[in-house]
Formats: structure tokens, sequence, C-alpha cells
């Protein structure tokens, strides 16, 4: 959609050069604030002791980050190294059953992390979507998916499903939205190619090895089924030319993007000084303008590492997942400024496009853009904010 140009070299290295001088002016600003204020009040329960022989103190306000590389880290890797064990052990010994591995690994996973009721009730949404995919009636398959995830926005629905987790652990509301948010959309895609599909339906199991594909299942991202289920049964897994070169090297970069963040959390509190608006008030211009860019760039960097992890892990199972989101600073195209491209080709698919035909008709253009808007508001929420995501 749209023209996509890439920019004169010429062009981008003027700007890169103009941004990067900024950047760095901005950047000792914020970093004299962060040093200066080290022990105000209101950092006290966000800016905890960081680096010892070196005095400095870390910004941890971000829990989302702290999550994944500091507070659970130990957990997910060693259940992303055990699916990436099990798939090449399977690969190499019964590359047919790889699949049958996954969904097995997963439902595992899951069962230790989350227990067997949570099990139960992902267990009941596929069913429930599998049944009315058997219909074929599209309209019915996307209603239907869309009803059940609104039962995840209002009362009493919400309690009674969040009860089928046992359990206090700070992972509980992240873990559950998330592993029935994505299983709801993944459920939706299934039954959307099933209607598609002339000869007889898909089988339940496909829809099972679909949906408990570790990697994807809490945290996306969404891989549409048609795309998943020929990847997944290729029996040809060679690989291309120097593509294991390639997915060391992607590996090792979100690795050092890990550390440059966890070195710049030291010396920049950039998630925490926004939580204290007389310390904003008495900041200047250069400090706050750069502040709200590195908030800006640092929500990329930390959407790029979560999905490149994630889809460092699914191309060693020989998938070619959605890519992470295009950094912010390089959307000058509009065409791109979707965030999550999973989620953009979902909608595209399935919304967009479907009813928007060959988009050279006005009203059904409109049409097309009023329903993804408001598929988007129902996947987002109704947090504030999701109106300019859907519009986006």
């Amino acid at each position: 959609m749209g023209i996509k140009a890439a920019l004169p070299k010429y062009e981008l290295y003027l700007y890169s050069t103009v941004l990067g001088l900024a950047m760095i002016w901005a950047a000792s600003w914020i970093s004299e604030v962060s040093t200066s204020n080290v022990n105000r009040k209101t950092f006290k329960t966000s800016v905890k002791p960081g680096w010892y022989y070196f005095g400095r103190k870390m910004d941890t306000a971000d829990l989302e980050w702290m999550m994944w590389f500091s507070t659970f880290k130990a957990h997910i890797l060693f259940a992303l190294s055990g699916h990436v064990l099990f798939a090449k052990i399977c690969s190499m010994l019964a590359v047919q059953y790889r699949s049958l591995v996954y969904l097995v690994y997963g439902l595992l996973a899951v069962w230790t992390s989350m227990g067997w009721t949570y099990i139960t009730l992902i267990l009941s949404h596929c069913i429930l979507l599998y049944s009315i995919s058997l219909v074929k009636i599209r309209w019915l398959c996307f209603a239907t998916g869309l009803c059940t995830l609104a039962t995840f926005k209002c009362e009493p629905f919400v309690s009674w499903q969040v009860d089928f987790v046992k359990g206090d652990f700070e992972l509980r509301h992240i873990l559950f939205y998330g592993g029935c948010g994505f299983t709801i959309m993944r459920c939706m895609s299934f039954a959307l190619e099933n209607c598609e599909r002339k000869d007889g339906n898909y089988n339940i199991l496909e829809l099972l090895k679909y949906n408990f594909y570790l990697p994807f299942f809490y945290f996306g991202p969404i891989m549409t089924f048609d795309k998943f289920y020929v990847q997944v049964n290729r029996s040809d897994l060679t690989r291309k030319e120097r593509e294991m070169w390639n997915i060391s090297v992607q590996g090792a970069i979100h690795l050092g993007v890990v550390i440059v963040v966890d070195v710049l959390f030291h010396f920049m509190y950039i998630v925490t000084i926004p939580t204290d608006m007389k310390l904003l008030r008495h900041m200047s211009d250069w400090a706050l303008v750069g502040l709200a860019y590195f908030n800006l760039v640092y929500d990329w960097v930390k959407a790029a590492v979560m999905f490149g992890v994630i889809n460092t892990v699914s191309r060693l199972d020989h998938l070619d997942p959605p890519k992470p989101p295009k950094c912010i600073t390089m959307l000058y195209v509009f065409a791109e400024t979707h965030f999550d491209r999973g989620i953009n080709e979902w909608l595209c698919k399935y919304v967009y496009n479907y009813l928007g035909g060959k988009h050279n008709n006005v009203l059904e253009e409109l049409v097309a853009t009023l329903c993804t808007f408001g598929v988007t508001i129902i996947l987002a929420g109704t947090l504030p904010g999701s109106a300019d995501l859907g519009l986006l």
C-alpha cells in the first residue's frame, strides 16, 4: 500500500548527522539531570542500586524491560533454549513430526507456567472458534472472534476468566492477557483461512499446533495461519547460503542492544524522570526535547529487541516470521507508520484489503478504513491512546 521510495543517501546522511549531534547534546543535559537528582524522593521507588563498584544507580521503572532482561530472564532463556534444543533434535531424527513436538513442548511450557486450568480456558476458545469455522461463514467467524475478545474487556466475564489462573506471581496478568488475546487472533486467522479452503477442512490438531507454538504464544508476533501451515509442514529444511551466519549476527546485535540499554539506564533515567512533574518544569528545553525523543526511540528499541529475540528463535525453526517494527526515526512514508508488522498484516489481510477490494471505490475504502479502525480499538482495548493506534 502507498508509495515506498527510499530517500537519497546524501539526504539520509545529512539528517543522521544533524540528529546525532542534537541527541548527543540533549543526552548530556539528561545525564546531568539524572546525576544531580538521583537521590530525589520521587526516584526512590524506581531508581535502584546498579553498578556497585562505579557507584551508579539504575532506572528500573520499565517493568516490561526488567521482566525480560532482569527479573525473569533465566526463566525465559530456559524455556526458549529448551524449545530450540528439542526442535533441533526432532529436525535431525524425525522432521515430519517437528510440528507435533512444537505442540507438545508448548503445551508443557504453558501448563508449567500458568496451570492446567489456564490450558482448559485456552482450549475452550480454540474449540469454540474451530466449531464455528466448520460452518464456513466468514462474517460469523469474525463476529465470534470479536465477541470472544470483548469478553476480556467487560465484567463479569473478565473476573470469571482470570480465576482460571491460580497464584499471584508478578507475570500472572501479563501472561494471561497476552496468551488469551493472541490465541483468539490466531484462532480467527485459522477460522478465516478454513472458510477460504475449497476442499474439506483443516483438522483441529493443525489449529493446536499453530496456537501453542511457544515462541509466539504469549507475546506474539502474529503470523497468519496460511503462512505458518506451509512453513511448519515443509519437509526440506535446507538453509540458504549464509543464513545461519545472518541469524547469529542478528542474535549478537540483540545482545549488544540489551547491553547498551543497560548502560544507558545507569546514566540517563529516561523512564523515571517523566513521572516527576516538578522536575520537568525546571528542565531546559533541550533536555525536554531529548527526553521525549529518547522515550519514543526506547519504546521502539524495546519492541524491536523483544520481537527480534522471538524472531531469531523462530528462524532457527525454519520459519519466516514478521519483521520487527521499523525505527521511528526512519518513518518518512505514511504507508509504513504501522508499529507491529504482524498485526498490521493480519488487519490488512482479513479486514482492510478484504473489504476495500481493489481500493478504487471511495465508499468501499471508507468502510474498510472504519472497520479496520474499529477492530484495532477492540484489539488494543479501551485504553487512552488506542484510538490513535487505530488511526495509524
